[in-house]
């Protein structure tokens, strides 16, 4: 059931066939999911999510996203004068600190029940403190936003943005150490055994 996704990754170019083989795929895709009972129909359909053994790396994206994006939107609404535009990063704020408790609580549960060794624990404790930190820093902003009816100025603004900065970093420090535990030492990563040969070919027909 898996090939019946090749389309979504190569369309057919490798093969030559573009659009109409993509679309042949597609229709491959659906017509199998309507052969799978009704346990299948999840697996088939999102074959990376239910291969995951805790849901934390999916959710981790949108605090990411979030935050980051209320940050870049405070300061350009801030230097162009446009309330509106910081009134749309409040929102974006408020979903980044929800997405946050989400993520925080998800990546504790995953951090009990994933397997790890000595070397990869005290990188998972400050990738929890990290994660912890940029909760609190959120939580502390929105409440400050929503006190202040939604935009802040003067001086207070400015040390809004700085704490506001400071949760990027913070974030980005925490991301850093989880790709760090997924790439280097394969933290809940089943390993896919390549041959060479199979990559050599791959590769080769890329390149034409």
């Amino acid at each position: 059931m898996n090939n019946f996704l090749s389309f979504q990754i190569h369309g057919g170019a490798d093969h030559g066939g573009g659009i109409a083989d993509g679309i042949a795929s597609l229709l491959t895709f659906f017509e199998g999911l309507t052969a799978q009972d009704s346990p299948g129909i999840f697996p088939a359909l999102m074959p990376g999510l239910s291969s995951m053994d805790n849901i934390h790396p999916l959710l981790v994206h949108f605090p990411i996203a979030f935050l980051s994006a209320f940050f870049a939107l405070d300061v350009v609404g801030t230097l162009a004068k446009k309330p509106q535009w910081r009134n749309v990063a409040s929102w974006l704020l408020y979903l980044g600190t929800v997405a946050a408790v989400f993520t925080v609580t998800a990546g504790f549960i995953a951090a009990g029940s994933v397997a790890h060794g000595d070397d990869v624990h005290a990188i998972m404790e400050r990738h929890e403190h990290f994660g912890v930190s940029v909760l609190s820093l959120a939580i502390l902003l929105s409440a400050w936003r929503l006190k202040s009816g939604g935009v802040i100025e003067g001086g207070a603004n400015s040390f809004f943005l700085i704490l506001a900065a400071l949760l990027c970093v913070l974030m980005m420090l925490g991301a850093d150490l989880g790709g760090l535990m997924v790439y280097k030492y394969g933290v809940a990563v089943k390993a896919a055994q390549v041959q060479d040969i199979g990559v050599h070919e791959h590769v080769h027909e890329h390149e034409h």
